[in-house]
């Protein structure tokens, strides 16, 4: 089987994951959250709440492509959060919790600028979307308490932001 990685900010981690989990686990998706497209090697929680890491809170999606395409991975990153605003969902404010794609290559650039484009035209008109097209960096997995939180804390903090918008 051959997979690929798709990586993805959009604010909390814990709420991102478990939107994604949900959507996606019946097609065999991996997730692992961690930080990513900053400049600290080896960045911790703190580091990147402190907001001196530069580093987003993210996603890591291990998938098989021939089960989900990146394009429905992308286009479901776009439902499930608000791409509009510029370092911030929801009650979370600062760079880390930014909109971001990382693609990992060519393809999954086109891929992405034409998602959003298409999304921005149908969904966001009169709204600009915000969200990065960047590429994508060393991913940093974050401590394992925070890998499937919400599955381990069901009544843990969830972002209300990380819904699905249409």
């Amino acid at each position: 089987m051959s997979t690929e990685k798709a990586t993805y900010a959009a604010g909390c981690f814990w709420g991102v994951e478990k939107v994604f989990q949900k959507q996606f686990n019946h097609l065999g998706i991996q997730t692992e959250v961690g930080y990513t497209g900053g400049a600290t090697d080896n960045p911790n929680y703190k580091q990147v709440c402190n907001g001196d890491t530069q580093h987003a809170e993210a996603i890591e999606i291990t998938f098989d492509p021939k089960k989900v395409t990146y394009d429905a991975l992308t286009e479901f990153f776009y439902r499930m959060h608000d791409p509009t605003t510029v370092d911030r969902q929801g009650p979370d404010v600062g760079t880390q919790y930014r909109s971001a794609i990382f693609y990992h290559s060519p393809a999954q650039k086109e891929t992405a600028e034409k998602v959003t484009k298409e999304v921005q035209e149908k969904h966001f008109q009169g709204k600009r979307i915000a969200t990065q097209i960047v590429p994508a960096q060393k991913f940093y997995s974050a401590e394992e308490y925070h890998q499937n939180y919400l599955s381990k804390n069901p009544h843990g903090y969830e972002c209300p932001t990380h819904f699905l918008r249409w």
